[in-house]
């Protein structure tokens, strides 16, 4: 572990809307969390590799693939790792129940924290109308969104260079946008009203983006955010408690820059 950051310790971990294969997908902050963190179990809530946007170009640089190799060399070593695909994984869904190096596929997953509540674990993408009933409308605004995440990324390339931390332009322009408030307020409340259904305590997803835990009519909403915009990442704590852990505010960029130029750890051998 570095010594900027004490060791990161949970029994839980949740990431979801990686979105591995796009420009905007901030590899190298997810990286650095990955590194500093250990847990008991690892909860992948979908989108973690785009394949929407891999369908139309293949773009897949080395820190995309170290994700990959990161995650699946926690499952070797122990950690229990969950992956529930959202839409743009979906391709994924075909396989739920099959291990893949020690990593289970789900279509979703019911997870019962320290201090025994029970949240159901889904990406969400079955609770946004556009996803669903307008499959064009969704490629025709996911184009549209990465067009966003592409000056985002510019934008955060001119403020690294001056000495400034990540900020995201995309998550700005989102609480700006009275529609968009209004489709993340209805689709809070449809996904909470599933977890209501399903007798559980809570709902823990992911797939609008925006990191959030709130009370909904008595039923606890998580969402654990993404590594495109805010970066950030749900873990529980050994007692049970959950928190939100919003990592491109709890580390700078020049700290990530001064890791990448420290000497490769040995890496233990790929398995066979």
């Amino acid at each position: 572990m570095s010594a900027d950051i004490p060791a990161l310790r949970f029994r839980t971990v949740f990431l979801s809307d990686i979105h591995l294969g796009t420009r905007g997908c901030q590899a190298e902050l997810l990286l650095d969390f990955i590194r500093e963190m250990e847990c008991e179990t690892l909860y992948l809530v979908g989108d973690i590799i785009d394949g929407w946007k891999l369908k139309g170009g293949w773009w897949w640089p080395q820190s995309h693939n170290d994700v990959v190799q990161k995650i699946l060399r926690m499952a070797r070593k122990g950690c229990q790792v969950i992956y529930v695909p959202g839409n743009h994984d979906d391709m994924a869904r075909d396989y739920c129940g099959v291990h893949f190096g020690g990593v289970v596929v789900a279509r979703d997953a019911i997870h019962e924290t320290a201090d025994g509540k029970r949240y159901l674990v889904l990406h969400g993408d079955e609770f946004d109308g556009v996803t669903r009933h307008a499959r064009w409308l969704a490629f025709l605004g996911d184009w549209a969104y990465r067009f966003v995440l592409a000056l985002n990324t510019v934008f955060n390339r001119i403020r690294r260079r001056l000495g400034f931390g990540y900020w995201s332009l995309s998550a700005y322009l989102k609480v700006k946008v009275k529609n968009a408030l209004q489709f993340i307020e209805n689709f809070e409340a449809a996904v909470a009203e599933e977890a209501r259904r399903r007798g559980v305590d809570g709902v823990i997803c992911g797939h609008i983006h925006k990191a959030e835990m709130r009370d909904i009519d008595g039923v606890a909403y998580v969402n654990d955010g993404d590594w495109v915009e805010s970066c950030t990442a749900l873990v529980e704590h050994f007692d049970g408690r959950l928190e939100i852990l919003e990592w491109a505010k709890m580390r700078s960029w020049s700290v990530i820059d001064r890791l990448r130029r420290l000497p490769a750890k040995a890496e233990e051998p790929a398995a066979a």
